[in-house]
């Protein structure tokens, strides 16, 4: 026989009350108007990267004007080529990352968790966890590492906010809610008849 799917601790917290001395979260997050904005710049490493690509084939160009080398004009063609193809991934990469970190800033705004946020310290904690984790994502395994580490601080995870002393409030409320929803499927009995026996009792012959 397969072993019971343990309960979420906040599920397991409700059977005993409320945690005294718990931090009740809203199971909304922030509302969107106090909400704080994105605070960081995009992404330095691939910027400076792209700023250094740039200015490679600016001084490839120059010296191509200038080359009257057939052979030399044909290597410092193909360098500038490869460059350029460097600088548009570069780009690509910074836009897909900046959009992909607004969408996740915004998306964690919106969680319980968010009230344990607020503060500016927290606010720049979450910003570098977002840009870890969207880097992580795009490959960088020492982002990644670093995003699991930070979640912890950030109580992104059922362990770390037991931790942070937090539970999420009106849980209960929204399980009832999903049971009502899942009760609202199953069609309901008609009514007993007030006359005589139920005639759905009868057995057709």
């Amino acid at each position: 026989m397969a072993s019971p799917i343990p309960k979420h601790p906040s599920v397991r917290a409700r059977r005993h009350a409320q945690n005294s001395g718990f931090k009740q979260l809203p199971a909304d997050g922030i509302p969107v108007d106090k909400r704080p904005v994105w605070p960081l710049r995009p992404d330095p490493t691939m910027t400076a990267e792209l700023e250094l690509t740039e200015d490679k084939i600016a001084g490839m160009q120059a010296d191509l004007a200038e080359c009257e080398d057939g052979r030399t004009r044909g290597r410092l063609r193909k360098d500038i080529g490869a460059a350029e193809l460097r600088a548009a991934i570069l780009k690509a990469k910074l836009a897909e990352a900046s959009d992909a970190e607004l969408e996740l800033w915004t998306q964690l705004w919106g969680t319980p968790q968010a009230a344990l946020w607020e503060s500016v310290a927290f606010q720049r904690t979450l910003a570098v966890f977002v840009r870890y984790q969207i880097r992580g994502e795009q490959g960088d395994l020492k982002c990644a590492a670093e995003a699991r580490q930070i979640s912890d601080r950030l109580g992104l995870s059922p362990m770390a906010l037991q931790k942070l002393r937090a539970e999420i409030e009106n849980a209960e409320a929204a399980e009832d809610a999903g049971r009502k929803r899942r009760g609202s499927s199953v069609l309901a009995a008609p009514p007993e008849s007030d006359e005589g026996d139920d005639p759905r009792l009868v057995l057709v012959g």
